[in-house]
């Protein structure tokens, strides 16, 4: 019988609280499908390929409260940051993946930052509607 999986260094990320849906962006829905909004999610997984518009992510589903594995649009999560994961759940599910270092995870993790801010700017073409509830709309509260 082996001991606990070795924790790994994983970009954590949250759920957008409401995001622009529909038409040009003019309603308003709360959180993904897949996940409440403000929901702690682990990224798993990456498409290069895509420009990272995708990722694969770990995190409690929003109908269940079970953890779930599914791909995410990038735009949908915010404060990305590094994070060494203990979680036996998790770790099941990441299967290998992971960043060797916390360094390499700090870089993924702006990284990811930077393109989800530029995905949620370039995704609906159109003005954010009046009373836009949306991350980039919400005011920041420092602490």
């Amino acid at each position: 019988m082996s001991g606990p999986p070795e924790p790994v260094w994983l970009v954590a990320a949250n759920v957008v609280l409401w995001r622009r849906y529909g038409e040009l962006g003019q309603e308003m829905r709360p959180g993904t499908k897949a996940y409440r909004g403000g929901a702690k999610v682990y990224v798993v997984g990456t498409y290069p390929g895509t420009g990272h518009q995708q990722l694969t992510t770990v995190g409690h589903g929003r109908h269940t409260g079970h953890w779930i594995t599914i791909d995410t649009g990038t735009r949908h999560l915010h404060t990305f940051r590094a994070q060494l994961v203990y979680s036996p759940a998790v770790l099941e599910r990441c299967a290998g993946a992971g960043c060797a270092t916390r360094q390499e995870a700090e870089e993924l993790a702006a990284l990811l930052e930077r393109v989800a801010g530029e995905e949620r700017h370039a995704h609906h073409g159109a003005p954010h509607p009046d009373g836009c509830r949306c991350h980039a709309c919400l005011p920041v509260t420092p602490g």
